[in-house]
Order: structure tokens, then C-alpha cells, then sequence
């Protein structure tokens, strides 16, 4: 199958958008170059492409939360300006985003009418939203606290707040970033109810090709702020839609995951013939056990439990990778272990010894490295230069009588981009000027330098692309095989099936099931991850 070169695809149905020539620009960074956009009524039109490829910033331009720098927007036949989300509303335009916009303290019914200006009615409200609840299958309790909900009754209510205005035209950013594969069969449910029994308008933003090719009638292609193709759902194969996306010939079983191919990356568990560099599927009993958790209990600022009696191991040389819904407490984990949150009860054994929380950096002395969830928060410094970030955690070793060498930190600094292949002007270039990927790869380099037992890496491909995330990938693998521990924790479950020797599953901070990657199957995981017995 070739996918159609760039342009506008015919369709003899009048687009409800047609997009043409947009261009975006943030100073010499050009985030949409001359894009062209289809989306037709009846019809789920995927918009397919890897992180900074310029799909979110497409669809912003569209709902008004960003002004193009060219180019035009036809709504309906008819060309219009718009100017703010408002003016998208009024032209029947709505977005599901990827991060809920929802106020926790308030109900469903709440959250719903919040920011409508006329004359509050619950019982109407609560009527119209379980009416919408019923409409669509969705299940949503129009009294529940959202702070009760699940992540995915709380997509849910961003769902009705998106319908509850009836629009005709509707737009899902990464929708499944936080549900379980469940919850996700059940949204693409209620969006084909949506597109097929009311002729509504759908354009669904994802960088997996499996949701893409399972859900959708067409698919547009983004790279580098480009469309570079167009095709039929129909006539498309995870295989062509790889090669466009990445821009070069891809080997689907080794960057399955990468690529969001589930199926793919599930078909491989247990195959004999698996990719060089997958792990052995059989936990390394023998190998000592160099990080142990025993029974954590930590809370939030109003005293209620982010990890409730949460235990887990992880031996030399396995990769343990923990799988759960995002908010179950993966970042209470992280946090506690990179000494940013107390331990209100428990303990955190390295090797055998138990470690002295109170003391500041007691963790990372004793062999614990950290890759945080969000290397912008935790993870460097952006205003620092590269070299200084290498130097942040291992002063020591780039000091003499107790003051820093910068000698020494650009000799280091040197050795290391060399060693982890960072691309940057020099050492002296500012942490903020270098790619996510390479910012990665300095936090990465940093922490595997000062030869850690264990390694804890959170969510360590977040915002790559395809080529960033192999080689994270890699890294990790060659890490476990020196004999580092990892604890990887990951949202991405294509990502934990591909890396872990041993496989835990959290759900409300705490572990409620494991297996080894050879025992896992989807339909389990999917069910433990969603609260159930399995």
C-alpha cells in the first residue's frame, strides 16, 4: 500500500473543516509548515504522527487556543477567524484534551455546567447529564465527587462536558493516555455511536498506530509539522503507516512499542523468536535482591494515602516494570524514592539494608538513581548549561579543597556526551536548547555514571520520539545486563511488556497483582490495572 503524497484527499461529501496552508511559528522553530486538513462528517479522521510532529498544535489552531501565522479555516462551506475558544464553540467546535480540566472538590453535574452563564438548576442539570450518560453508554453518577472518580469516569465526564453544547464538529487529543485498554474499547465505542448515528465530525490525535487503525475511516500523517500522507483506514498497514511516521524503514517487531503497537508487542510474549535485546522472560531468582519496599503507607498534603501498604522487589539485573492507570500512585513512588516525599510508614531496603530516610539524600548515597517522571521538574536544570546538569548529583567528583573544577566538569561533561551520543553545541550550551531526547540522555548519563544498584526510571520515554525512545530503550536493557536493578514505572504498557523480566501492577497505591512477562496477557493486565480480580 502507498499512502497518498501530501494535499488535501478528495471526499465527495463538503468537508465540515478544511484547513489550508497553515503555518505556525515560534521564533525559528516551525511547528506547522503549510498544513493541509480534511475532516469529514460521518467519518473518524485519525491524525497520526510522533510527539513534536505538530498534530496538538494543528488541533489547538482549530479550537482557537492558538492563532496561525498563514493560511486559512472553512467551517461548513464558509471561511472564518477563530479567534478563541468561545469563537469555537459558536461554530460547533469542541476538544476532549489530553489532560482533564476538571475542578476534583465539585461533583459531576458541577463540573459540568461550570462556566455556563445563566441560572444554576441541579435537578435540570443532573437531568442533562444523566440523560448524555445514558445517550452514550458512558455510566457517569451526575452526584459523584470527581475526586472519587477512576481516570477514566473522569474522561468520561470530560466527554459529556464536550457533548452537553452538541457539537458537531469534535476533537480528541490522546485520549487513552490514561485508560485502561477496557475503558479505551468503550471510548471508541461511544465515538462511533457519536460519528455514525448523528453525523458528527471526529478527528482523533494519538501517536499509536494500533488506536489509529482500529478506530478510524482515514488517517492523516505529521512529520517534523508536515502532513506527508493521507490514506484510507481501509487501505492502510501498521507497516506503511510506521515508515511515514518515523520517515525511514522501521522493523515493527523490534519498535513495536515505540510505536504503540500493542498487539504486535503482545504476539512476541513467549515467541523463541523474540527481537534481539528483548529480556528473558524468567525472573532472575538467583540474583540478590538490591531494592526492597516493605509495606509503604505515604499521604498527601491532607493526609489522604497516595501508597497504602505498598511492597515490592527488585533483584540485580531485572528489570521489574510497574503498569497501572496514571494517578494510582506511580508518582508517590517515584517521589518517595527520590527523598521529595515522606514515608509515613514502612521502609526502603538497599541490598539488604534498611536506609534512614530522614536523612536528606540518604537514597541516592546508597545507590539509588533516579530518572523523574518530569525532567523538567525534577530532573535538570534548564538554565543551567549541559555540564553543570552532569555535575548536579556528584559534586564531590568535580571539586577540589571544596571548590568546583570547571575544568574537570567540562572534561567529564565531554566524556559523557561522547559516551551517551548527546547532541549539543558543546558542554557549555544551556540544558533548554538541546531536544527532549537529548535532555533525556543527559539525566540518563548522569545517573548511570555514578554506577547505581538500582535505577528507577519514570515514565522514561515520555515526549520522545520513535528514535529517542530505542534508545532509552537500549540503555535500560544494557543497565540491567551490567547488573543494575531497574524499576521501571510506565504508563505505556507496550513499553513495560517489551522491557520487563517480572511485571507489578498498581491500582490505588497499591500492588494488586505481578506475573512474569512470559505468563502476561493483555486481558489480565488490562483487568488487574483496572481495579479487578484477575
Amino acid at each position: 500500500m502507498t499512502i497518498a503524497t501530501e494535499g488535501v484527499a478528495a471526499s465527495a461529501a463538503t468537508p465540515s473543516v478544511l484547513l489550508t496552508g497553515i503555518t505556525k511559528r515560534y521564533g525559528s522553530v516551525v511547528a506547522c509548515n503549510d498544513v493541509n486538513l480534511a475532516l469529514h462528517p460521518g467519518r473518524i479522521h485519525g491524525v497520526l504522527g510522533e510527539n513534536g510532529a505538530g498534530k496538538s498544535t494543528l488541533m489547538k489552531i482549530l479550537i482557537g487556543l492558538i492563532q496561525p501565522d498563514e493560511g486559512s479555516i472553512v467551517i461548513n462551506g464558509g471561511t472564518v477567524r477563530i479567534s478563541d475558544p468561545v469563537a469555537a464553540s459558536n461554530l460547533g467546535i469542541a476538544m476532549v484534551h489530553q489532560h482533564y480540566s476538571l475542578v476534583e472538590p465539585l461533583t459531576v453535574w458541577e463540573n459540568v455546567v461550570l462556566g455556563e452563564r445563566v441560572r444554576l438548576d441541579r435537578a435540570a442539570a443532573c437531568a442533562r447529564v444523566a440523560a448524555l450518560s445514558d445517550r452514550y453508554g458512558l455510566g457517569v453518577d451526575p452526584l459523584a465527587r470527581v475526586s472519587d472518580l477512576t481516570a477514566g469516569q473522569r474522561q468520561r465526564v470530560e466527554i459529556i462536558k464536550c457533548l452537553r453544547r452538541e457539537p458537531r464538529i469534535i476533537v480528541f487529543d490522546e485520549p487513552t493516555s490514561v485508560l485502561t485498554p477496557a475503558e479505551s474499547e468503550q471510548l471508541f465505542s461511544v465515538l462511533r455511536v457519536v460519528v455514525v448515528d448523528e453525523g458528527r465530525t471526529v478527528a482523533l490525535v494519538s501517536h499509536k498506530l494500533d488506536e489509529i487503525l482500529h478506530a478510524t475511516d482515514e488517517i492523516t500523517i505529521m512529520r517534523g509539522g508536515r502532513v506527508v500522507g493521507h490514506s484510507p483506514t481501509s487501505a492502510a498497514t501498521a507497516s506503511s503507516l510506521a515508515q511515514a511516521v518515523v520517515g525511514r524503514p522501521v522493523s515493527l517487531r523490534s519498535e513495536a512499542a515505540a510505536l504503540g503497537l500493542i498487539e504486535t508487542v503482545a504476539a512476541a510474549i513467549g515467541d523463541s523468536d523474540a527481537p534481539e535485546g528483548v529480556p528473558d522472560a524468567v525472573v532472575i531468582e538467583a540474583a540478590p535482591v538490591v531494592l526492597e519496599v516493605r509495606n509503604a503507607r505515604v499521604l498527601d498534603v491532607d493526609g489522604h494515602p497516595l501508597l497504602d501498604d505498598f511492597s515490592i522487589t527488585v533483584r540485580a539485573g531485572e528489570i521489574v516494570g510497574l503498569a497501572g492507570v496514571e494517578g494510582n500512585g506511580q508518582r508517590a513512588l517515584a517521589d518517595m524514592l527520590s527523598s521529595l516525599l515522606d514515608l509515613e510508614s514502612g521502609s526502603v531496603l538497599v541490598s539488604g539494608e534498611e536506609v534512614d530516610l530522614s536523612r536528606p539524600g540518604a537514597l541516592g548515597r546508597v545507590g539509588i538513581g533516579i530518572i523523574p517522571e518530569d525532567r523538567h521538574d525534577s530532573g535538570c536544570v534548564l538554565d543551567l548549561s549541559v555540564a553543570e546538569n552532569l555535575a548536579l548529583t556528584d559534586l564531590g567528583a568535580v571539586s577540589t579543597g571544596g571548590l568546583l573544577d570547571r575544568r574537570a566538569i567540562e572534561r567529564r561533561a565531554r566524556e559523557l556526551m561522547q559516551a551517551f551520543d548527546i547532541q549539543a553545541r558543546s558542554p557549555h550550551a544551556p540544558m533548554r536548547s538541546l531536544s527532549g531526547g537529548n535532555q533525556q540522555r543527559v539525566v540518563l548519563a548522569r545517573e548511570l555514571s555514578a554506577n547505581p544498584k538500582v535505577l528507577i526510571a519514570a515514565q522514561p520515554t515520555r515526549g520522545l520520539d520513535v528514535g529517542a525512545i530505542e534508545y532509552m530503550s537500549a540503555r535500560l536493557r544494557a543497565a540491567a545486563e551490567a547488573g543494575v536493578g531497574i524499576l521501571l514505572i510506565s504508563t505505556e504498557l507496550e513499553e513495560v511488556l517489551t522491557l520487563s523480566h517480572r511485571i507489578c501492577v498498581i491500582h490505588a497505591g497499591q500492588i494488586v497483582g505481578e506475573m512474569s512477562r512470559h505468563d502476561a496477557n493483555l486481558e489480565r493486565l488490562g483487568m488487574l490495572i483496572g481495579g479487578m480480580a484477575a
